[in-house]
């Protein structure tokens, strides 16, 4: 049984690699999740929160490939 860990990715990050890491996670699009926290970003500031929080909790994945 594997075990899934949320980590931040340096592979396919813009800015802190939460939606990379997030979309690896999910085993979606990073596409996909960036539009989604831009969609909440403009509709309201929970876009900005909910990253800032992912920004802050989550670690950088040190197993680079």
């Amino acid at each position: 049984m594997s075990h899934k860990k949320l980590y931040r990715t340096r592979n396919d990050a813009k800015i802190a690699g939460v939606c990379g890491g997030l979309a690896e996670y999910l085993d979606v699009d990073v596409t996909v999740v960036r539009v989604i926290f831009l969609l909440l970003l403009l509709t309201g500031s929970l876009g900005f929160w909910i990253y800032l929080i992912f920004w802050l909790v989550t670690p950088w994945d040190y197993d680079v490939r």
